[in-house]
């Protein structure tokens, strides 16, 4: 009688041991995939780009426009977000793999919605950019192309209640918390923002 009680206690025992090292195993697995996935991430990135380009400089952009001060709100943006986003370290001219270059060939405010009595009730302040990113060892262009941005203003003035969408996210008014301060004003940032960003992603997945 004790004897089997013990052959069952140390089945128990075993069982309990066997799904302890499975749960470890599973675990074990899981930590792996979620690492690999990271790094495959971080370096398909960094693997797109030619790997004798480690850094960028980026000079201020030409302006062909009138708009005031857009090429330094454009650049200085590009200049974080290359930063932030730290796959190619930001350098000066002199010591730098490649050069961003552009020009701002467009800024205007361009009707998008008209009342019943043909009021324009919505603008779209649009940029483009005509982009050009080259090597500088081999002086090749490794990308070239136009880029475009925009934001949404009223003729209210208010962006908080102008029930338009701004930035484009969906969102309008009570629902987009970003929606504040004057409206010129935000559609330029929203526009420089997006054209900073799609110029980023593409530099990122050209190769």
């Amino acid at each position: 009688m004790e004897l089997n009680q013990k052959l069952r206690s140390l089945s128990d025992k075993n069982k309990m041991s066997s799904k302890i090292n499975r749960l470890l195993c599973y675990l074990g697995g899981v930590l792996f995939m979620v690492t690999y996935l990271v790094n495959c991430g971080f370096y398909s990135m960094a693997g797109s780009i030619p790997p004798h380009i480690r850094s960028i400089s980026i000079p201020l952009l030409d302006n062909e426009t009138a708009e005031f001060g857009i090429s330094e709100e454009i650049t200085d943006n590009l200049l974080e977000k290359f930063t932030d986003e730290n796959i190619l370290r930001v350098v000066d001219e002199e010591n730098s793999d490649s050069i961003l270059r552009g020009s701002i060939i467009q800024a205007e405010d361009i009707p998008y919605t008209y009342s019943k009595e043909e009021v324009v009730g919505e603008y779209r302040f649009t940029i483009s950019i005509d982009v050009e990113w080259v090597d500088v060892a081999n002086d090749k262009i490794l990308l070239q192309k136009i880029f475009k941005g925009w934001g949404a203003y009223g003729i209210g003035g208010d962006i908080s209640t102008d029930e338009i969408d701004n930035d484009g996210d969906g969102l309008t008014d009570d629902e987009d918390s970003d929606e504040i301060g004057d409206a010129r004003s935000f559609a330029t940032k929203i526009a420089v923002g997006k054209i900073a960003q799609d110029i980023l992603n593409d530099i990122l997945t050209t190769w």
